[in-house]
């Protein structure tokens, strides 16, 4: 009963930001985020990262819904870099709860 249960679960989607080897963040997003974070570093994730390994997840919300993962993906791409860093700043890994 368990295991149907779990199949019926809608699975959280995500996006993220990762610093790369050359300090550059990328962001993704994704609806398996210890997954892409390992593909990322194994070289099998997106071609911009792949000669900036290895990386390291700095940011990440999460989402119920794809588009609204897909959406802010974008919105964060929109942002100056310096964008980028503050909000990397302000929601640091240890305060957001998982």
């Amino acid at each position: 009963m368990q295991k149907k249960k779990d199949t019926l679960e809608k699975k959280k989607c995500y996006t993220y930001m990762v610093r790369c080897s050359d300090h550059s963040l990328y962001t993704g997003w994704t609806n398996d985020l210890e997954q892409r974070i390992a593909a990322h570093n194994s070289g099998q994730g997106a071609k911009y990262t792949k000669s900036r390994r290895p990386v390291t997840l700095v940011y990440y919300e999460v989402f119920e819904a794809k588009q609204d993962a897909m959406r802010r993906e974008y919105a964060i791409k929109q942002l100056t870099k310096k964008e980028k860093e503050k909000l990397v700043a302000y929601h640091h890994l240890s305060s957001i709860a998982t």
